[in-house]
């Protein structure tokens, strides 16, 4: 056999490849405490510029997308829109943006959002803003996954 170490160095070439993460993964808060993940991903994304803003609202319609009222925040790349938060089980809402220019602001006009947006449950958002409880959705113990279409109102 010419190459006898071919097939040990291909499996461990293998092996190294399928144990990498398919993204950078960014995660707010620490694991433990019986704090579970919550992975928020954003899809449909018309470009891959700037950053995509996740928050996380607690189970509270008055603070819900008020100002001081997250719980917690990620910014990511918008070439890979993902992120996750450690939190305890519970009942959540997420509001997420593409913040294109990365000014770290929702850009708008007078009526109409320069930049995507999107909420958990894709809850509508078609005159104002969506009421809390369509956005409303359920951590369990066992963590879950949140994928949410990314709208343009351009």
């Amino acid at each position: 056999m010419p190459y006898p170490n071919f097939s040990r160095t291909l499996l461990a070439g293998a092996m190294i490849l399928s144990s990498a993460p398919a993204f950078a993964e960014t995660c707010v808060g620490a694991p433990g405490s019986g704090a579970v993940k919550l992975v928020v991903e954003a899809t449909t994304l018309h470009n891959k510029t700037g950053e995509v803003a996740f928050t996380v609202y607690p189970d509270d319609k008055g603070r819900f997308l008020s100002k001081g009222g997250k719980l917690a925040r990620a910014r990511v790349s918008a070439t890979e829109p993902r992120a996750c938060f450690w939190l305890a089980p519970g009942y959540y809402a997420i509001a997420q943006y593409h913040d294109e220019n990365a000014d770290h602001k929702f850009n708008r006009t007078l009526f109409v959002p320069k930049e995507g947006y999107g909420f958990s449950n894709d809850a509508p958002a078609t005159v104002g803003l969506p009421a809390f409880t369509a956005t409303r959705f359920q951590l369990p113990a066992a963590g879950r996954i949140v994928r949410m279409t990314m709208r343009y109102g351009r």
